[in-house]
């Protein structure tokens, strides 16, 4: 049997599959209302964070994708797209880390908090600050102050949950793994 590069790999197929299905569990009941109508402080980009390090782009951006649009879907029938999209964004972006920032090495210190973090910060900035209240107001022709509020809200909260829960998960991952040359022969 041929191997073909462009077919997703098993371990990434079923990384898709979890990673939905926590994202989804995540968005739906544990997340805590902003006070801003229709944003919510979410627990599921720390998640997102971390789990698109582990695997990568694809994985990143395909569970993200589905899991804001399962979510849209149980809790108000149908998904709000330019959101859906952007979650996806997000996770994809912070995926193109993921050999840079290799986890699996065992090795997740300063320098690499650090990067990780610069790098979802400025993912969750750009995605929720800009794209998202922009494609709001070309999609939905929504009104700018009020999705431009809802962005900024949600970029600090994004950012917030993906540097605290994101780096615990990440340190902790870390942590389990064999650093790479710690093994020696007797």
């Amino acid at each position: 049997m041929k191997n073909n590069k462009n077919t997703l790999s098993v371990k990434t197929v079923v990384a898709i599959g979890i990673g939905t299905a926590i994202i989804f569990i995540l968005k739906r009941w544990v997340s805590i209302p902003s006070g801003i109508p229709n944003t919510n402080i979410d627990t599921s980009y720390g998640f997102l964070g971390f789990f698109s390090l582990l695997f990568g782009p694809v994985a990143g951006f395909v569970s993200g994708f589905l899991g804001h649009a399962l979510t849209d879907f149980t809790a108000y029938g149908s998904p709000w797209w330019t959101w859906v999209f952007t979650t996806g964004l997000v996770g994809g972006v912070i995926g193109l880390f993921w050999k840079r920032l290799d986890v699996s090495e065992g090795d997740f210190g300063v320098r690499k908090i650090v990067t990780y973090n610069i790098v979802q910060i400025l993912t969750n900035v750009a995605g929720w600050a800009l794209v998202a209240p922009t494609l709001d107001i070309l999609v939905y022709s929504e009104p700018a102050n009020k999705v431009y509020l809802q962005g900024l809200v949600s970029a600090i909260s994004n950012s917030v949950s993906a540097g605290v829960i994101g780096t615990i998960l990440l340190v902790a991952y870390a942590a389990t793994r064999t650093k790479k040359g710690s093994l020696k022969k007797e």
